[in-house]
């Protein structure tokens, strides 16, 4: 299983290419309230938040997890402590009031879906002062959070004016190209959560198209990532399909199937969400602070262009097509390469391990689920992922990684710490 990612490897300059291997293993989720409410959050914003999903997904993780760490006291607040009395308080609840209240607030349109799930989270809790206490701490949180939030700037109109020439991006053919502008312009502009700004982390800058490493990158992807390339084998076109699945469903219903796994506590799990939420979602907006500075092209546009990039070693192909859609923003750094990082690192330091089983699913027809044994797995297949899918350049989705693992290992220095006792 690891000779396609070991053939990559070999086509590539710099970062080791490693595949856990694809089995088929079901995996069996076991809810509790904190991933019961992701799952929620994760139907409501993609019903309603219009591709805005990563900020609000940040809101509700913050909220819940102030509110039970309010109650448990184990760890530090991330952005607010209750003032209502937590003693002998409902973790459970606090978590249920703190996600419903948000999201009611936020999207009343979803009452239909919010209120049934509310009510089973609470039928499932004794009722009692412990139940009453929980669900005002949850409620205040869920006001906290959201006065937290006012003119953060993600309702932002920041128009974007396509440039022209070598190396800039340009459309591409995919869903809602034409004549629509590249998405989430208005992310680079918004107020982090964690982060002191969205260019604190900026990635390095792709290769000079005249380099060696420019022409080693297109070719990689000029041979692997075509739709009809006879270079990679079925086994890649497969990994490359995997990771096509929308990224607001892909990593949420994989990390609660993981979460699943390791049967930790409301408090535990409360901050392991909101950790990996909030890396995640920060990784995001650096990441388009990057896409935007740079404002690189594309690779169906570099190849399909090639005769205007003035490198002797790269060759056009006006009828070359990838694999997989492109998405509609700029190349570099690669996205899922910025939030995979994040979500690694962030594994690696709540576990205290990089070596972590993890087996992902994925809803796009014909993939079967994949089992990696350490985070490091993880990112190479999704580094080999975004060249076998002809949307990245393997160097893109490299440094996107790193600018995610910095983003994470930032968040975990100086948030979600242990208390002194």
């Amino acid at each position: 299983m690891r000779e396609p990612l070991n053939r990559l490897k070999k086509l590539m300059i710099g970062g080791a290419i490693l595949l856990g291997g694809i089995v088929v293993i079901p995996v069996a989720a076991t809810a509790d309230v904190v991933s019961d409410w992701n799952a929620t959050a994760v139907t409501v914003l993609n019903n309603a938040a219009q591709g805005r999903n990563a900020p609000y997904l940040s809101m509700v993780h913050a909220a819940i997890y102030d509110a039970v760490n309010g109650i448990d006291k184990r760890y530090t607040a991330f952005g607010a402590t209750p003032t209502s009395d937590t003693r002998g308080a409902s973790k459970e609840a606090a978590a249920s009031a703190a996600a419903y209240y948000l999201l009611l607030t936020m999207f009343p349109s979803q009452q239909s879906v919010l209120d049934p799930a509310y009510a089973a989270s609470l039928a499932a809790i004794p009722d009692g002062t412990a139940k009453t206490k929980g669900i005002l701490v949850g409620q205040e949180m869920a006001v906290a959070w959201i006065a937290l939030r006012v003119g953060d700037g993600r309702d932002a109109n920041v128009p974007y004016t396509f440039g022209t020439g070598p190396g800039v991006y340009q459309r591409t053919p995919g869903p809602g190209m034409a004549p629509t502008s590249p998405v989430s312009t208005w992310l680079p502009q918004m107020k982090p959560f964690a982060l002191e700004r969205a260019s604190q982390f900026r990635a390095y800058g792709p290769p000079d198209l005249t380099s060696e490493r420019y022409a080693r990158d297109f070719n990689t992807v000029k041979s692997l990532g075509s739709a009809t390339s006879s270079e990679r084998t079925a086994e890649e076109t497969e990994i490359g399909l995997f990771h096509t699945e929308n990224p607001n469903i892909f990593w949420w219903h994989n990390l609660r199937d993981f979460a699943a796994t390791k049967h930790l506590d409301t408090a535990a799990n409360a901050r392991l969400f909101a950790m990996v939420v909030i890396a995640w979602g920060d990784a995001s907006q650096a990441c388009f602070d990057s896409k935007y500075y740079y404002n690189f092209w594309r690779p169906f546009t570099a190849i399909t262009a090639a005769d205007t990039d003035n490198n002797p070693d790269t060759t056009v192909d006006p009828a070359w097509m990838p694999l997989a859609p492109t998405p509609p923003h700029p190349e570099y750094p690669a996205a899922h390469g910025c939030v995979a990082g994040a979500t690694a690192e962030t594994l690696r330091r709540f576990f205290g391990t990089k070596h972590l089983v993890m087996t992902f699913t994925s809803s796009v027809a014909g993939t079967v689920p994949h089992t990696y044994h350490s985070t490091d797995d993880l990112l190479d297949e999704i580094v080999a992922a975004r060249v076998y899918g002809g949307m990245h350049f393997p160097t893109s989705v490299i440094h996107g990684e790193e600018l995610g693992r910095k983003v994470a290992k930032y968040i975990a220095d100086n948030y979600f710490r242990p208390l002194r006792r």
